[in-house]
């Protein structure tokens, strides 16, 4: 991949959202082109910008992970999805993944470990 990782933040908890899209850009490669706080916008700068990666949260208002992730992926193929979730079951997990998402990763895992996750899917064949 050349360049920056592209990227648009999905979160509808305003201070989780507005942490990573402060944190993430410390990051040498990664550029946070858009922050929202629902799916139905992410769909549609999705659609719009074509990043390479979405970062959504599980559980929204609306349209919840395993919706946007699938219209996400309808509306903009080349961009991989890694959701997001306080805690996550095995059925939630297999839902968010046969919607098409890359990754899956809980809330309390380390900034690094989140990056890393974004810079592998977004690498990934």
């Amino acid at each position: 991949m050349d360049g920056d990782i592209r990227l648009v933040l999905v979160e509808d908890n305003q201070t989780f959202r507005e942490t990573l899209e402060l944190l993430l850009p410390l990051h040498a490669g990664i550029e946070v082109v858009a922050s929202l706080e629902n799916g139905a916008d992410a769909v549609d700068v999705c659609a719009r910008l074509t990043p390479d990666v979405a970062v959504i949260d599980y559980r929204m208002p609306g349209l919840d992970g395993p919706q946007t992730t699938a219209a996400i992926r309808a509306a903009s193929p080349r961009t991989r999805v890694v959701c997001l979730t306080a805690s996550v079951t095995r059925a939630e997990l297999e839902r968010v993944r046969s919607a098409g998402a890359a990754a899956c990763l809980t809330k309390d895992q380390s900034l690094d470990e989140i990056v890393a996750a974004i810079r592998a899917v977004a690498t990934a064949p």
